[in-house]
Formats: structure tokens, sequence, C-alpha cells
């Protein structure tokens, strides 16, 4: 079982590593929206067309986009709708994060220290919902 586990993180990492920009965390928000053609895609991102096609590129080759032939246009869109779904997961959580941050800061500011005159980090990360 193992095996099977590490396998799983291999692919997980590829698919992780491959999102490790934010020109493909934007793609998988527009492709949330639709498929779209490369230059659309491009036009949206203030890119050239080659270097949205070689992101798309990598994210084909692990499977996070699709790509369809419509006559002589290729259209991408994402190879399953939960990506977009666990890229949005993922950013509540840095939202959630960077509030708490923020929170503690301003608690830091106004003077709210614990015992030994340091601030609590004890609050700084909400509940999850």
């Amino acid at each position: 079982m193992s095996n099977a586990v590490n396998e799983i993180d291999v692919i997980q990492t590829s698919l992780l590593r491959a999102l490790a920009s934010p020109h493909r965390l934007r793609l998988v928000h527009l492709l949330g929206e639709g498929p779209r053609e490369v230059r659309d895609l491009a036009g949206q991102l203030g890119m050239g067309q080659a270097a949205v096609s070689q992101h798309l590129a990598a994210m084909r080759g692990v499977g996070l986009v699709e790509a369809t032939r419509d006559g002589r246009f290729v259209r991408y869109g994402l190879a399953d709708p939960e990506i977009l779904e666990a890229c949005d997961l993922m950013r509540a959580v840095i939202v959630r994060r960077l509030s708490a941050l923020g929170s503690l800061a301003a608690a830091d500011a106004a003077g709210a220290t614990g015992p030994g005159g340091t601030t609590s980090i004890a609050y700084a990360i909400p509940p999850a919902r």
C-alpha cells in the first residue's frame, strides 16, 4: 500500500508543481469559465500566444487541461472542474491566513500581549469551516 501512496504523492507533486506559477493559476480561473482558444487567453492575460501555449503545454502534460480541435483552432479546457474548486479552496485558506495575520498585527500594534510580553498566536488561525 505504501507504494500506491508514494505514486499518488508523486502525481500530486507534479500537479502542484505545474500550478506553481501565477500565470498558470490565472489560466485555471479563466478556463474555469469555459474552454478558450490560446489567442483569447493571451489577450486576457496580456501575454504572448507563445508564452500561453507553453504554460498550457506544461499543464496538459500533467493532466490539468485538455485540448480539443475545433476546425483550425484548438480550445483548451480544464480536465476536471474540481481543479478549479481545489484552487479556490487553497485561495480561501490563504485569505483566512492573511486575515488572521492582519488581526494579529493589529492586536500587536494595539498592545495586546500575552504572558512575558509576547503576542499570542493562538488566535492567528481561524477555525476551518
